[in-house]
Protein backbone atom coordinates (compact mmCIF):
# COMPACT_ATOMS: atom_id res chain seq x y z
CA UNK A 1 0.00 0.00 0.00
CA UNK A 2 1.05 3.58 -0.98
CA UNK A 3 0.39 6.53 1.48
CA UNK A 4 -0.33 9.84 -0.56
CA UNK A 5 2.32 13.01 0.09
CA UNK A 6 -0.19 14.69 1.96
CA UNK A 7 -0.55 11.63 4.54
CA UNK A 8 3.15 11.33 4.70
CA UNK A 9 3.41 15.16 5.78
CA UNK A 10 0.44 14.91 7.68
CA UNK A 11 1.86 12.33 9.86
CA UNK A 12 5.27 14.92 9.83
CA UNK A 13 3.89 17.63 10.98
CA UNK A 14 2.36 15.35 13.69
CA UNK A 15 5.52 14.08 14.57
CA UNK A 16 7.77 17.12 14.58
CA UNK A 17 4.43 18.75 17.07
CA UNK A 18 5.36 15.78 18.91
CA UNK A 19 8.69 16.51 19.77
CA UNK A 20 7.77 19.70 21.14
CA UNK A 21 3.80 20.12 21.92
CA UNK A 22 3.95 23.19 24.00
CA UNK A 23 5.10 25.31 20.90
CA UNK A 24 2.88 26.70 18.17
CA UNK A 25 4.25 26.12 14.48
CA UNK A 26 3.92 28.15 12.09
CA UNK A 27 2.95 26.93 8.35
CA UNK A 28 5.60 28.66 6.77
CA UNK A 29 8.14 27.46 9.65
CA UNK A 30 7.07 23.70 8.41
CA UNK A 31 7.42 24.49 5.14
CA UNK A 32 10.74 24.87 5.45
CA UNK A 33 12.01 22.54 7.53
CA UNK A 34 10.32 20.14 5.31
CA UNK A 35 10.91 21.78 1.97
CA UNK A 36 7.65 21.86 0.56
CA UNK A 37 5.34 24.40 -0.50
CA UNK A 38 3.08 26.17 2.10
CA UNK A 39 0.38 26.10 0.14
CA UNK A 40 0.65 22.27 0.20
CA UNK A 41 1.35 22.26 3.93
CA UNK A 42 -1.68 25.10 4.73
CA UNK A 43 -4.07 22.31 2.58
CA UNK A 44 -2.58 19.58 5.42
CA UNK A 45 -3.23 21.60 8.53
CA UNK A 46 -6.24 22.99 7.82
CA UNK A 47 -6.91 18.85 7.31
CA UNK A 48 -5.93 17.84 10.61
CA UNK A 49 -7.40 21.05 12.32
CA UNK A 50 -10.60 20.02 10.90
CA UNK A 51 -10.27 16.36 12.12
CA UNK A 52 -9.44 17.31 15.61
CA UNK A 53 -5.67 16.40 15.58
CA UNK A 54 -4.37 20.22 15.31
CA UNK A 55 -5.64 23.61 17.13
CA UNK A 56 -4.78 26.59 15.08
CA UNK A 57 -4.80 30.36 15.82
CA UNK A 58 -4.29 33.25 13.68
CA UNK A 59 -2.04 36.33 14.20
CA UNK A 60 0.97 36.90 16.06
CA UNK A 61 2.06 34.46 17.97
CA UNK A 62 -0.37 32.14 16.41
CA UNK A 63 0.35 28.55 14.55
CA UNK A 64 -0.65 25.55 14.82
CA UNK A 65 -0.41 22.82 17.99
CA UNK A 66 -1.54 19.37 18.98
CA UNK A 67 -5.20 19.42 20.04
CA UNK A 68 -4.65 16.00 22.03
CA UNK A 69 -1.31 14.44 23.70
CA UNK A 70 0.57 12.56 21.71
CA UNK A 71 -0.21 9.16 23.24
CA UNK A 72 -3.84 9.94 22.95
CA UNK A 73 -3.70 10.29 18.83
CA UNK A 74 -3.25 6.61 17.16
CA UNK A 75 -1.94 6.03 13.56
CA UNK A 76 -4.33 4.37 11.84
CA UNK A 77 -6.96 7.04 12.34
CA UNK A 78 -4.77 9.90 11.05
CA UNK A 79 -4.28 7.73 8.40
CA UNK A 80 -7.80 6.76 7.61
CA UNK A 81 -8.81 10.60 8.07
CA UNK A 82 -5.51 11.87 5.63
CA UNK A 83 -6.56 9.26 2.87
CA UNK A 84 -10.24 9.66 3.23
CA UNK A 85 -11.55 9.20 -0.50
CA UNK A 86 -8.09 8.02 -1.90
CA UNK A 87 -9.35 4.13 -3.37
CA UNK A 88 -6.70 1.72 -3.43
CA UNK A 89 -8.03 0.14 -6.11
CA UNK A 90 -10.10 1.48 -8.96
CA UNK A 91 -13.47 -0.83 -7.94
CA UNK A 92 -13.28 1.00 -4.22
CA UNK A 93 -13.58 4.49 -5.58
CA UNK A 94 -16.88 6.30 -4.76
CA UNK A 95 -18.00 6.49 -8.92
CA UNK A 96 -18.50 2.86 -9.30
CA UNK A 97 -15.74 0.71 -11.69
CA UNK A 98 -14.84 0.19 -14.72
CA UNK A 99 -13.44 -3.10 -14.33
CA UNK A 100 -15.73 -5.69 -15.53
CA UNK A 101 -14.46 -8.38 -12.87
CA UNK A 102 -16.44 -6.82 -10.35
CA UNK A 103 -19.49 -8.67 -10.24
CA UNK A 104 -17.64 -11.83 -9.48
CA UNK A 105 -14.09 -10.39 -8.22
CA UNK A 106 -12.87 -12.20 -5.27
CA UNK A 107 -10.03 -10.39 -4.62
CA UNK A 108 -12.50 -7.37 -3.77
CA UNK A 109 -12.69 -8.78 -0.54
CA UNK A 110 -9.61 -9.87 0.26
CA UNK A 111 -8.12 -6.05 -0.50
CA UNK A 112 -10.76 -4.27 1.50
CA UNK A 113 -9.39 -7.01 4.25
CA UNK A 114 -5.97 -5.90 3.93
CA UNK A 115 -7.02 -2.36 3.94
CA UNK A 116 -8.83 -2.79 7.61
CA UNK A 117 -6.18 -4.53 9.00
CA UNK A 118 -3.35 -2.26 8.01
CA UNK A 119 -5.34 0.48 9.46
CA UNK A 120 -5.92 -1.78 13.09
CA UNK A 121 -2.17 -2.65 12.98
CA UNK A 122 -0.84 1.45 12.78
CA UNK A 123 -4.02 1.80 15.63
CA UNK A 124 -1.60 -0.17 18.03
CA UNK A 125 1.17 2.71 17.78
CA UNK A 126 0.13 6.28 18.95
CA UNK A 127 2.21 9.65 17.95
CA UNK A 128 3.50 9.20 21.35
CA UNK A 129 5.52 5.93 19.85
CA UNK A 130 6.92 8.66 16.81
CA UNK A 131 7.98 11.62 18.45
CA UNK A 132 10.62 13.26 16.60
CA UNK A 133 12.53 16.17 17.53
CA UNK A 134 15.25 17.73 15.15
CA UNK A 135 19.14 17.58 16.07
CA UNK A 136 18.99 21.34 16.79
CA UNK A 137 16.50 21.11 19.55
CA UNK A 138 18.07 18.35 21.34
CA UNK A 139 20.41 19.75 24.07
CA UNK A 140 23.23 18.03 25.10
CA UNK A 141 24.44 18.16 29.30
CA UNK A 142 27.73 18.48 29.33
Amino acid sequence: MRLTSFTDFGLRILMRMAGTPERAFSTAELAKEFKVSRAHLAKVISALANGGYLKTRRGGGGGAVLAHRPEDIRLGDVVQLLEAGQAIVECFSADGSACTLTPNCLLKERLRQAEATFLEDLNRSTLADCIYRPPWEIQTTG
